[in-house]
C-alpha cells in the first residue's frame, strides 16, 4: 500500500500543474506537512483553491502573482498567532510567504494542528461528534 505522507494525491499533483514552476516545490513541501500532520484530511477545491477537510474546511494552500498562500481559516488562530508569524504578510485568514522563503515545517504543523482541534471543539459543541 502507498503511504500518503510520501506521495501526492493525483488530484494535488495536477492542481501543482497549473502554478508556475517557482511555486511547485513550495507547495509540495505545505501538501507534505499538510498531509503528515493530518494524514485522514480529506482532500477537495474551494474557489481554485486546493483544502483540507477535518470535519469542516480546514487549511488550504495556494499562490497569487508573488506569493504562496495557507490558507487558515481561521480569523482566531491568526489573532492567537500573530507575534510568530513573522516573514509572512497577513491578508485576513491567510498567510502569503515568499516561496523561496517558506515558514517553518514546525509554525505549519502547530497552524494546522491547532485547526484540527478547532474544529473538532466546534463539531462537539455542535453535536456532530463525541
Amino acid at each position: 500500500m502507498n503511504d500518503p505522507n510520501q506521495e501526492q494525491s493525483e488530484m494535488f499533483s495536477n492542481y501543482l500543474l497549473t502554478h508556475e514552476p517557482r511555486f511547485r516545490p513550495c507547495l509540495a513541501e505545505l501538501y507534505g506537512i499538510i498531509r503528515s500532520a493530518v494524514p485522514g484530511a480529506e482532500e477537495t477545491f474551494s474557489y481554485q483553491i486546493h483544502c483540507f477537510k477535518h470535519i469542516y474546511m480546514l487549511v488550504g494552500l495556494g499562490t497569487n502573482k508573488k506569493y504562496c498562500s495557507l490558507y487558515t481559516m481561521s480569523s482566531n488562530l491568526v489573532k492567537q498567532m500573530k507575534n510568530e508569524l513573522t516573514g509572512c504578510k497577513l491578508y485576513g485568514t491567510t498567510l502569503h510567504f515568499d516561496p523561496e522563503k517558506p515558514l517553518s515545517k514546525e509554525l505549519i504543523t502547530r497552524i494546522v494542528l491547532a485547526r484540527v482541534q478547532e474544529n473538532e471543539l466546534l463539531a462537539a459543541k455542535r453535536g456532530k461528534i463525541k
